[in-house]
């Protein structure tokens, strides 16, 4: 409704100023105002209520307006002070056309008194446009014996500027053969070329003129037209192809050759045609093909390539050679067929070069695409890799692509990389492939405990060593890399009895060397073992434990010990009464010792140091015994005195004495001593038979069990350890044994008294067994020595 309000209201307003337009006072005048085009927008045209007699200051009460007019809208009035001014800059040429005057003519109106007047603005032309040509070239083909005289109309130029600023002359440059001539035309000044000279072909075969076109401007502005003129002979007659059609097929890469032909009825040089490529043939063509001038072959110059372009449609144009040539158009086609030049080509697309060796069977390591720029069964493409790896293809529903998936657990340690061949081979007759390889590696996870490169491990120390000094070293090896490879030491920590010694050990963390925290003493420990754990730094971190075994070696750091003569005071000294009447060889007595050092520390001989008569008694160096050299004389004296040194044969010998006092007696003195003796020792000897036979019996059941288990122990290690033990009985002396015995490149050799193979066994064969069992051993193998020294063994 409100619309329909407004509609009526406008109408009403209409009809009313139509009303006074008709009946009321009107006031009307023309002033006509004169500008250039292509002047600023907002410049002042004129003062069109001055120019009237118009009191300024009512022109906004009045609504001074402009009320018709272009519809452009070029110009607009100022109510403020009655200025006409420039609302959009005007383009005499697209305003007005033609050379007569361009005005714009405009109605402006003020109210109360309504009053009309009439302004024309009229707008001069400047010379803003150059003369141009409808084309940049014009070409003639003019023969040699056309008349003089003779006119070639050319192309007129246009200008958009009005006169004076239109085209006013123009000029062709210097030729002897030609001229200009203008004639006007409807104000249009049209330029011809004249020939004012005969042509002769021979002489100049190509004119090149330039005409130029000036405006009246000052200065004046140009325009050019390049002008061709060619010389021609007389010619009238074509020549024909003996084809239709031609059309050819040929094998890319391959050479071939057709022929084209044409004849002329022309006679002479005019029938005689030549045969090129036309203008249209595209410098592309004109690379592969190349067509012989007189016989019209076509032959392949370049390499085609069907995947390029399938065909080509070549121009072929045959002109004869006559004064004015005659030319006839003809076009070939040459369809290009495929063969299988072009090898699959392989694209991985997506690739993981580094996998985890505990990815599951079905991870995908790569994405490929292969392709094949041939056509049909030739460009069909198969890929395939090599059957002994861990992976295949699969191929995937989009077309020539295929996953690569590893189908069987990876381990690192076996392999750490492979180089994987891709083949890929097309379906054409004969096929073509390529292959591409790619590198797989296989990343490491911790999955391999160290290993150690012995076990058990067996040392053998110095007793006496300096405590903190570097003894020996484990080493263990992870065939895991990087972190998962960095292996530490420590040492496995019981409280038992038997890893007591354990705790005597240090070992460095980083590695594996081994030092001892106290000084070993073979007489107190001879063989202990203990645990080395060794871990990796993966995570989580794996590890795994070795034993190592140490044998303490004997030093030469023990004296010998007297055990007979032993006097109540404990010192090494005794005294033996022997009858007057005993014969030489008579054993007057047998010095004991010990040495709780063995091998050569332990071996000990025997020497008098000082005797009272060297021609009386006389001392075995290896069993102690002191033996009468000849039978005693009435001179002799009744009491002697005997000093023996029994010193061991270590390299610094260690040595003790023992003095033997020998009171030589008459014989029924001897005998009532030696009754009161050996009663006293039968009294002594019926108490221990006794337990003498039951320890016997429990030795040689224990002795015969050892040997069993010594044997079985034996059997089960490996031959290194038994070659390391050598008998040797190369020696006889009391409480004298030998063994020999072999540790990496060093060779030992335990010399000691002479006794069974069983003490043998005792005190070498134990020594790799634990603690607690040498313990055991050692207090039998003591017991078969005491009772050996006693006479009973």
């Amino acid at each position: 409704m409100a619309k329909q309000r407004r509609r009526w209201e406008n109408w009403w307003m209409a009809l009313c100023f139509s009303f006074l337009l008709c009946f009321g006072p009107r006031v009307s005048a023309q002033i006509r105002y004169t500008v250039p085009e292509e002047i600023k927008e907002g410049s002042v045209v004129g003062n069109i209520a001055k120019d009237l007699g118009l009191d300024v200051s009512t022109l906004v009460d009045r609504r001074f307006r402009i009320v018709s007019g272009s519809k452009d809208a070029f110009f607009q009035v100022n109510q403020n002070n009655g200025e006409l001014y420039i609302h959009k800059s005007v383009d005499r040429e697209e305003l007005c056309e033609g050379n007569g005057a361009c005005v714009v003519n405009l109605k402006t109106a003020v109210e109360n008194p309504l009053e009309i007047h009439y302004v024309a603005v009229e707008i001069t032309d400047i010379n803003d446009n150059h003369p141009s040509f409808s084309e940049q070239n014009q070409h003639f083909e003019i023969a040699e014996h056309t008349p003089i005289r003779t006119s070639f109309q050319l192309h007129a130029a246009r200008d958009q500027d009005a006169s004076p600023y239109s085209v006013r002359l123009y000029k062709l440059s210097q030729d002897e053969n030609f001229e200009i001539d203008i004639r006007s035309s409807d104000e249009e000044k049209i330029p011809f070329l004249v020939l004012k000279k005969p042509l002769d072909r021979e002489h100049k075969s190509e004119h090149l003129l330039i005409l130029k076109a000036l405006d009246g401007g000052n200065p004046p502005k140009s325009g050019t037209l390049n002008i061709t003129v060619t010389v021609l002979d007389i010619n009238d007659n074509r020549p024909v192809f003996n084809q239709d059609t031609y059309s050819v097929s040929l094998h890319e890469n391959s050479p071939v050759g057709t022929t084209v032909n044409a004849t002329d009825l022309d006679e002479g040089p005019n029938g005689e045609v030549v045969y090129s490529f036309g203008k249209s043939v595209n410098s592309k063509a004109r690379k592969l093909f190349d067509i012989n001038t007189v016989t019209g072959e076509i032959t392949v110059k370049g390499v085609l390539d069907y995947e390029d372009k399938d065909s080509y449609e070549i121009d072929i144009q045959a002109s004869d050679k006559g004064l004015i040539p005659m030319i006839t158009d003809k076009s070939v086609t040459i369809k290009i067929v495929d063969v299988n030049d072009n090898a699959p080509e392989i694209e991985v697309t997506s690739f993981s070069n580094s996998i985890p060796e505990d990815s599951r069977p079905g991870t995908t390591v790569a994405l490929i695409s292969v392709s094949d720029l041939d056509s049909g069964l030739n460009g069909k493409v198969t890929c395939s890799i090599e059957d002994d790896m861990p992976f295949k293809l699969v191929a995937s529903s989009q077309h020539s692509t295929y996953s690569l998936v590893t189908t069987s657990p990876l381990d690192r340690e076996t392999k750490f990389q492979y180089y994987i061949t891709l083949a890929a081979k097309d379906l054409g007759q004969p096929s073509l492939s390529s292959l591409k390889t790619i590198t797989v590696l296989i990343s490491d996870v911790n999955d391999n405990s160290p290993e150690f490169s012995f076990s058990p491990y067996a040392f053998y120390v110095m007793e006496n060593n300096v405590p903190g000094k570097f003894l020996f070293s484990v080493s263990a090896t992870d065939k895991d890399s990087n972190e998962n490879a960095i292996v530490s030491y420590h040492t496995w920590r019981e409280t038992s009895e038997e890893n007591k010694y354990t705790s005597f050990i240090n070992i460095n963390s980083e590695n594996g060397e081994i030092y001892a925290l106290k000084s070993f003493d073979f007489e107190t420990v001879k063989t202990f073992q203990f645990q080395v754990v060794a871990a990796d730094s993966g995570t989580p971190s794996l590890s795994s434990n070795v034993t190592v075994n140490v044998f303490i070696l004997d030093q030469n750091d023990n004296v010998p010990v007297i055990l007979y003569p032993v006097s109540a005071n404990g010192s090494a000294e005794g005294v033996e009464e022997i009858p007057r009447n005993v014969n030489a060889g008579h054993l007057v007595t047998k010095i004991r010792a010990y040495d709780a050092d063995i091998g050569y520390n332990g071996w000990l001989l025997f020497s008098l140091q000082e005797v009272s008569d060297h021609s009386l008694f006389g001392l075995d160096r290896y069993t102690g015994q002191i033996r009468t050299l000849r039978s005693f004389t009435e001179t002799d004296e009744a009491l002697h005195k005997l000093i023996i040194l029994v010193k061991d044969n270590g390299n610094i010998s260690l040595s003790a004495t023992a003095t033997v006092i020998v009171k030589v007696v008459e014989p029924k003195e001897a005998f009532a001593a030696s009754d009161v003796k050996n009663t006293v020792k039968d009294e002594e000897d019926n108490n221990v038979t006794f337990y003498l036979i039951i320890t016997l019996g429990s030795v040689s059941l224990l002795f015969v069990i050892s040997i069993i288990v010594l044997i079985a122990m034996q059997c089960s290690k490996s031959t290194d350890y038994s070659s390391k033990y050598l008998q040797d009985t190369n020696y006889d002396g009391t409480l004298c044994h030998s063994i020999q015995y072999r540790s990496g490149d060093k060779r030992y050799m335990l010399v000691g008294p002479r006794m069974s193979i069983a003490y043998f066994y005792c005190l070498i064969g134990f020594q790799r067994k634990s603690e607690q069992r040498w313990n055991y051993t050692t207090y039998i193998c003591r017991l078969i020595v005491k009772f050996r020294w006693n006479g009973f063994l």
